[in-house]
């Protein structure tokens, strides 16, 4: 099945924000050869895990709100601002277009993609080991250590798009 990728306008059949050859471009343009080995089914089948990956860790986050009710992902959105550009007028930013994915968006489904290629993105929170050995080798945990995958370059990447600037950890209080 061929790979549906976003390009702005709000497509309800959307799967992807990036497509196999911007992936190729991006990852080769890094040196990230172990992309290229895999067949064109793979790559789309990892940009889709990475896409709906991106869809339930970030989807609450974003700044703006999405373009269409109808839309297949968050991107499209509007009133985003553009927060490391001039422009806007006085202390209102300029925003993004209503038909813009930005790169930042693009580029972190690809390196997502190239993480799901090789495993689950968001694999089943397993028990906190407190201590393990298996013969001379012993392993222990930090006690309240972190049991998920954090993807820290990426969300320094999407910083500027996210409410929270990528931490992942700021909660909206709300007042009584």
């Amino acid at each position: 099945m061929t790979l549906i990728v976003e390009t702005g306008a709000a497509d309800p059949g959307a799967e992807s924000y990036a497509s196999t050859a911007d992936a190729d471009a991006f990852l080769f343009a890094r040196g990230i050869t172990l992309w290229g080995i895999l067949a064109t089914v793979d790559k789309e089948a990892a940009l889709r895990r990475a896409t709906d990956y991106m869809q339930q860790v970030y989807r609450d986050r974003w700044y703006g709100n999405r373009s269409t009710r109808t839309q297949g992902l968050d991107w499209p959105r509007w009133l985003v601002p553009m927060k490391d550009v001039p422009g806007g007028y006085g202390s209102v930013p300029a925003y993004y277009p209503i038909t813009c994915i930005p790169n930042e968006v693009k580029n972190a489904c690809i390196l997502l993609a190239f993480k799901a290629a090789a495993g689950d993105l968001a694999p089943d929170v397993q028990p906190q080991v407190a201590s393990e050995s298996v013969g001379s080798i012993s392993v222990s945990y930090i006690p309240g250590a972190r049991q998920t995958v954090r993807y820290q370059s990426i969300d320094h990447l999407l910083a500027l798009l996210l409410r929270d600037g990528g931490s992942g950890s700021i909660a909206a209080l709300l007042r009584a």
